[in-house]
C-alpha cells in the first residue's frame, strides 16, 4: 500500500493557481523530495499533506485513509519547517518533548523518548541547554528530534536545510538520510538545490508552474529529462540551436548555430524531419577539450583537420573548434568559456593537473552525439 496518495491536488488563491492537478503515489518508507525554483507549488504540496492547507480540488490519503478535509492535529504526520520553531524559554529536552505532551503522554515516557531521539541525532549531551545558545546546525537537529519524537508515520520536511552554510548543510544532507535510513519512515522533503535532492531523495518529484512535471528515480531523471526545463535546471549545460539538415533511421545531422554539422545516432523511430527546429543540450560532462597542435606558422595542423570522426564503438564523435575567451579557476574544476563560431559554449575540466589553457587558444571540442539531448522549441523532449 502506498503510504500517500495525493491525487488530482489543486489549490487556488483567488485567481491564482499555487498547484495544479497534482497526482503521485509516495511509497511506504520511501524518501520523496520535490524539487523546483522558487514559486513552484512544492510547499503548497507539502502544506496540504500536513494538513496546514485545505486543497480546492482533489483527495490526499495516508495510509489507505482520506485525510482531505481531516485537520493537521489528527494526521499521523509531523512537520520540520525552515525556521524551526524551537521553544526559547524551553530546554533542549522540553522542546522534543512538547508535541508528545500535547498528544497526553506520561512525563517519564515523553522523557525517555525525547532523550532516544536526541541521541539519534547526535543531541544527547544538550537537554538542559537553552535553544538561543545552539548553533543553527544544532537546533535543526533538535527540530528534527522533535518531529520524530511523536513517532509520525510521515515526516514532512520544509526545505529545513535551507538557513544553514554549504559545509554544514551538506553534513546535515547525510546525517538526514542516515535518520531516514534508521527509522525506516516516510518523508516527503521540499528543497530548491539540486544537490540535496540528489543526496537524499529515493525518488524525486520536479514541479514547475504549480504542476508535477516529473517523477523518478534521481539518475532516471538527470539521465532522462522530460522537457528543457527539467534538463536546464538539473545543472549547467550549453543550449545549442539548430535545424535539421537530414534525417534517416541510421543519423540525425543538425545545421547548428556552432557555425558546423552536428550528428546524432537515431532510431528507426525518431521523431524529427528535414527542417525540424531543434535545441541541443550539450552538458560540460559529456564534452572533452585539447589545445590544438600548431605547425611553425600558429596554424592548426593537417592532423587536426582530419581527426577521425568515428569512434572504437561505432558511435558518432563530433567535434568543432574555437577560442578560449575566459577562463574561470573553481577549486576542483576549471571552466572555460569558448568562442565556436558565431556562439559561445562552455567547457569544463575536473583534473585540474591538465596543462591549463589560456585565453586566446585555439582548442578541440568533442563529444558522443549519443550523449546529446534534443528538444523542440516548445521545450518538449525530442525523440531520437
Amino acid at each position: 500500500m502506498s503510504e500517500i496518495t495525493l491525487q488530482g491536488l489543486e489549490k487556488q488563491y483567488g485567481e491564482t493557481t499555487a498547484v495544479e492537478d497534482v497526482s503521485v503515489e509516495i511509497n511506504d518508507g520511501e524518501l520523496l523530495c520535490l524539487l523546483g525554483p522558487s514559486g513552484s507549488g512544492k510547499s503548497t504540496t507539502l502544506r496540504m499533506i500536513a494538513g496546514l492547507e485545505t486543497p480546492t480540488e482533489g483527495a490526499i490519503r495516508i495510509g489507505g485513509e482520506d485525510v482531505t478535509e481531516q485537520p493537521a492535529y489528527d494526521r499521523h504526520t509531523s512537520t520540520v519547517f525552515q525556521d524551526w520553531a524551537l521553544f526559547p524559554h524551553k530546554s533542549v529536552l522540553e522542546n522534543v518533548a512538547f508535541g508528545l505532551k500535547m498528544r497526553g503522554v506520561s512525563e517519564d515516557e515523553r522523557h525517555e523518548r525525547a532523550e532516544t531521539m536526541l541521541e539519534r541525532v547526535q543531541m544527547g549531551s544538550y537537554d538542559d541547554e537553552d535553544p538561543t545558545n545552539l548553533s543553527g546546525g544544532q537546533k535543526q537537529r533538535v527540530a528534527l528530534a522533535r518531529s520524530l519524537a511523536v513517532n509520525p508515520d510521515v515526516l514532512l520536511l520544509d526545505e529545513p536545510l535551507s538557513n544553514l552554510d554549504k559545509r554544514l548543510r551538506e553534513d546535515m544532507q547525510i546525517e538526514l538520510r542516515e535518520i531516514h535510513e534508521d527509522v525506516e519512515e516516510t518523508f516527503v522533503h521540499v528543497t530548491h538545490d539540486q544537490d540535496e535532492a540528489f543526496t537524499l531523495a529515493d525518488r524525486i518529484g520536479i514541479m514547475d508552474g504549480g504542476q508535477l512535471i516529473q517523477v523518478g528515480d534521481p539518475d532516471e531523471i538527470y539521465e532522462n529529462p522530460k522537457n528543457r526545463f527539467i534538463e536546464g535546471f538539473l545543472g549547467d549545460t550549453n543550449f545549442v540551436e539548430g535545424t535539421v539538415e537530414s534525417a534517416n533511421p541510421d543519423l540525425v545531422t543538425v545545421e547548428s548555430e556552432l557555425d558546423d554539422t552536428l550528428t546524432i545516432p537515431a532510431g528507426e523511430d525518431h521523431e524529427v524531419a528535414e527542417g525540424t527546429p531543434l535545441e541541443l543540450s550539450l552538458r560540460p560532462e559529456i564534452l572533452s577539450i585539447d589545445r590544438l597542435a600548431s605547425d611553425a606558422e600558429g596554424t592548426a595542423s593537417e592532423a587536426d583537420e582530419e581527426h577521425e570522426p568515428m569512434l572504437a564503438d561505432g558511435s558518432v564523435l563530433n567535434t568543432v573548434t574555437g577560442t578560449v575567451d575566459t577562463v574561470l579557476y573553481r577549486g576542483s574544476t576549471v571552466r572555460y568559456s569558448v568562442s565556436v563560431g558565431d556562439s559561445s559554449v562552455f567547457v569544463e575540466r575536473t583534473d585540474t593537473t591538465e596543462e591549463s589553457l589560456s585565453v586566446g587558444d585555439e582548442i578541440r571540442i568533442e563529444w558522443n552525439g549519443s550523449d546529446v539531448l534534443a528538444f523542440h522549441t516548445d521545450g518538449t523532449r525530442v525523440g531520437i
